[in-house]
């Protein structure tokens, strides 16, 4: 049963998590800000908002949490930060299309990663949703714009290092998680600071980027952080493909703007498929407590 409470709490931090990381495009639409400087005032207000909630929460363990990191929690930060970087910059160098089903393809890197090092081998039905929830991506971008090789390439960096995180933090449960988020959200201001425009923004584009940081980097970061080590690797990526069609969703609800046709059917195939991997999983768990 704790092992089924468990899996439980990782679905729903993992699903979250998807929704609060699938606000990305909306930031990024309504701050009129270059690349650089959005990273690094994103990164540096997540950053410091996750600091502020471990000084508040425990206060007396944050000194300890940061050492114990180690090297395992350092690498996790520099992976994430990394990710970050390339996910945001994608958007720049290609179009919004070729980002979404190259990210799509996170379920099957996770899982041939999860595989070699965790030695997980992927339930059938993780596998059959994914295929699914890839080939919902598929047509919603069927008729999107065509892309650049170099933001391609970036994308598919941010879907590696997405898949990397996921097996760390299986494989080393118990790296402490908010320092290494903390970490990762102030890794990826700081670099992407000497790249940033000197001069402060306006007064909307700072309340846009102190929503971005707390809600989209701390928050997102922390709940994925450590609903994924409860999950195995291929159902982290399978929940995180909800990103694809929740997007537009939140364009739709903030801009008026419709989806199209395609737009709805990729995407309602997409919520299927993770709907119907999670009840079959726990259909599956509850037969196994049966028998047990």
């Amino acid at each position: 049963m704790k092992r089924d409470t468990h899996y439980q709490l990782g679905l729903i931090l993992v699903t979250v998590s998807a929704i609060v990381w699938s606000t990305t495009g909306l930031f990024t639409r309504a701050i009129t800000l270059d690349s650089w400087t959005t990273l690094a005032w994103r990164g540096l207000y997540g950053g410091i908002a996750i600091f502020i909630l471990m000084l508040v929460t425990t206060p007396r363990k944050t000194k300890r949490e940061f050492i114990a990191m180690g090297w395992v929690g350092c690498l996790f930060a520099t992976v994430s930060a990394a990710g970050m970087l390339c996910f945001i910059n994608a958007f720049y160098y290609t179009s919004v299309a070729h980002v979404a089903i190259i990210y799509a393809t996170v379920p099957f890197v996770a899982a041939a990663l999860g595989w070699v090092f965790l030695k997980e081998r992927p339930a059938t039905t993780a596998i059959c949703s994914s295929l699914a929830a890839l080939g919902g991506v598929v047509i919603m971008v069927w008729g999107g714009s065509g892309g650049g090789w170099f933001g391609d390439l970036l994308a598919f960096a941010m879907t590696l290092c997405l898949a990397v995180m996921m097996v760390l933090i299986r494989y080393y449960p118990a790296v402490p998680v908010m320092p290494a988020a903390c970490l990762s959200a102030l890794l990826s201001g700081l670099v992407s600071m000497p790249m940033a425009d000197a001069t402060l923004p306006d007064t909307k584009n700072m309340l846009l980027l102190l929503a971005f940081g707390v809600v989209n980097s701390a928050l997102g970061l922390s709940l994925f952080t450590f609903g994924s080590r409860l999950l195995p690797t291929i159902e982290t990526a399978l929940i995180g493909a909800l990103d694809a069609p929740l997007a537009p969703l939140w364009v739709w609800i903030f801009y008026s703007e419709t989806p199209d046709q395609a737009t709805l059917t990729g995407g309602t195939i997409v919520f299927i498929a993770v709907l119907a991997h999670i009840i079959l999983q726990a259909r599956c768990r509850q037969t196994q407590n049966i028998r047990g």
